[in-house]
């Protein structure tokens, strides 16, 4: 048998490391050439890093949050044969340094390292074990000592561990060890007869904490958002608009032509909308490089589209939007958001835009104040749509009204020309035929 190592690959696009995310096996795992081994994520996506042979994992790099760099031990394999790393079949075996360690700390409380047990010892259990053991099984819960606040319950890392993976609070649980140690035997009570009998009356105080590492996409995206705002100076626009006439628009269309082109939402008449703007005001389609100095406005219409997905906000990008049709909108974006929500977007899906849309689609608000996808100059916000009565001259009608919300960079846009791109927006929507005439 040998230890066959393999690091981390080069995955392209210069980086230098990349953050672990998750690993898809253990220490003992079987693998075979092919398998998935780990997740790392880079500054664009997640990369998936395969096994090159088959083996038994013995050792892993680290955990979820760490930060590996390219070419460094990602994972090691005992295989069949020598195997590439003389290095780590030398070393010990983690079993005899585990057993090395426990006899040291024996030592170290005054206790000798027991005997190794004769073998017949495993065929039929010792007395005392078997006596433990029922001592156990009738053993009820230990009673349980109030804690005081910022108190945290006495227990080795096994107990806490056991407990976490069952979802136990060990401020419930009682501790019958020295200085009301919780051990496993009451974890057992616990399990086995539920929680002490309380003198209190009433439901228990939640006292449960959980710590979550923001790792992988999370901080990619917490850094992302910090880097907006902190470099950009954002100046929001709310306006109301009358969406009644799109809305009858999309249903006509919808019910002659779902059937042959799909079926049509209202952001392929945002993004429509977006593109007939932006001709007028190229500013608002435009990378602002702050440290250059320099505004680029781009003549193609690349929009993100920001989508949840289970891992985080995404933000892939419906390219060239100018050139396409509504139909056309609808099936990229529903082709993206499937793509970005089965972690299956590649890094071009999912960079290059020159402005964005976000929605938050039935569960949206009255009004938001979205935040700027970095270095982008705008972003334009969809709300929640509603009936609500509007006043016509003589009366009052019930008409389906949006708020758009859009979010500017303060220091490349000024105060009026946004506000004349969000008026340009409105009166696109509310006046849909005009996102169809051609000049």
């Amino acid at each position: 048998m040998g230890i066959f190592t393999i690091t981390l690959p080069d995955i392209g696009e210069g980086i230098a490391e990349a953050e672990l995310t998750e690993w898809n096996v253990a220490i003992g795992d079987e693998v075979q050439d092919e398998d998935v081994l780990g997740t790392v994520m880079t500054d664009k996506a997640a990369v998936e890093i395969p096994s090159t042979v088959a083996g038994k994992v013995v050792w892993l790099c680290g955990e979820p949050g760490d930060v590996v760099a390219i070419g460094a031990k990602f994972i090691q394999i005992e295989v069949e044969g020598e195997g590439n790393d003389s290095a780590a079949a030398d070393a010990p075996a983690p079993k005899a340094e585990a057993k090395d360690k426990t006899d040291d700390t024996a030592e170290a409380a005054g206790e000798k390292p027991a005997a190794p047990a004769p073998e017949k010892s495993a065929e039929k259990p010792a007395p005392k074990a078997e006596a433990k053991a029922q001592s156990q099984a009738a053993r009820p819960a230990a009673a349980h000592r109030p804690l005081a606040a910022g108190e945290k319950p006495l227990a080795s890392p096994a107990v806490r561990r056991r407990a976490q993976e069952a979802g136990i609070d060990l401020r419930r649980v009682g501790g019958s060890g020295p200085a009301g140690r919780i051990l496993h035997e009451d974890l057992d009570a616990y399990i086995e007869h539920g929680p002490p009998t309380s003198r209190q009356s009433g439901r228990m105080p939640a006292l449960g904490t959980r710590d979550v590492k923001v790792v992988g996409m999370r901080r990619r995206i917490a850094e992302k958002m910090a880097l907006s705002k902190s470099r950009i100076p954002h100046i929001t626009i709310v306006e109301e608009v009358d969406v009644t006439a799109v809305e009858e628009l999309r249903g006509q269309l919808n019910a002659a032509h779902a059937a042959n082109r799909g079926k049509l939402t209202l952001l392929p008449f945002v993004m429509r909308a977006i593109v007939m703007a932006v001709r007028e005001q190229p500013e608002m389609n435009a990378l602002y490089d702050d440290e250059g100095g320099v505004v680029r406005q781009y003549d193609a219409v690349h929009i993100g589209i920001a989508t949840q997905t289970p891992a985080g906000l995404t933000v892939p990008v419906a390219r060239h939007t100018e050139a396409r049709s509504v139909w056309d909108c609808a099936a990229e974006v529903v082709r993206l958001a499937e793509a970005a929500r089965e972690g299956k977007a590649s890094r071009e899906e999912l960079s290059g835009s020159t402005i964005t849309i976000t929605s938050l689609g039935p569960l949206g608000a009255i009004a938001t104040t979205p935040i700027i996808n970095h270095p982008e100059v705008a972003i334009v916000g969809i709300n929640k749509m509603a009936v609500r009565p509007l006043w016509d001259g003589k009366e009052f009608q019930p008409r389906k009204v949006m708020n758009i919300s859009c979010s500017f960079d303060h220091r490349v846009i000024d105060g009026w020309d946004a506000a004349v791109f969000v008026q340009k927006l409105k009166s696109l929507l509310e006046t849909p035929a005009l996102m169809f005439v051609e000049d």
